[in-house]
């Protein structure tokens, strides 16, 4: 099987029911970074995971696993975002949501808008 060359044909290689919360944290994902940039980013598949970009590089990546959602790389937070996130911190700039939980789509967003904020601020300055 080839690899998937774009986000919906990674998205589509799940089964429906872990395709469904890929495509509602991609939705928050991408909705956070054109509300911080305002444009819609554009979205590759990078190191076989869905990325989404921001200012021609990386603002976030997820992934659909066996167990579990991953987003990649998520830097430590200003509180109290980062008390809310902390719990799901597998690794240092990592982060998991389990597929026997509900996801937690709104802090997914948030997490997201915050990135995008930051390197907003970062390519402005």
């Amino acid at each position: 099987m080839a690899a998937p060359a774009t986000v919906d044909e990674y998205i589509a290689g799940f089964p429906p029911e872990v395709a469904e919360r890929l495509t509602r944290v991609r939705t928050e994902i991408v909705d956070a970074v054109t509300a911080a940039s305002g444009t819609r980013p554009d979205e590759k598949v990078r190191y076989g995971i869905a990325a989404v970009m921001l200012g021609g590089r990386y603002a976030l990546h997820f992934a659909g696993w066996k167990k579990h959602i991953g987003l990649y790389p998520v830097p430590t937070l200003p509180e109290p975002l980062e008390a809310e996130i902390a719990p799901y911190r597998a690794e240092k700039d990592s982060v998991v949501f389990p597929h026997a939980k509900d996801v937690p789509y709104a802090l997914i967003g948030r997490v997201a808008r915050e990135i995008a904020d930051e390197r907003v601020r970062h390519s402005a300055g």
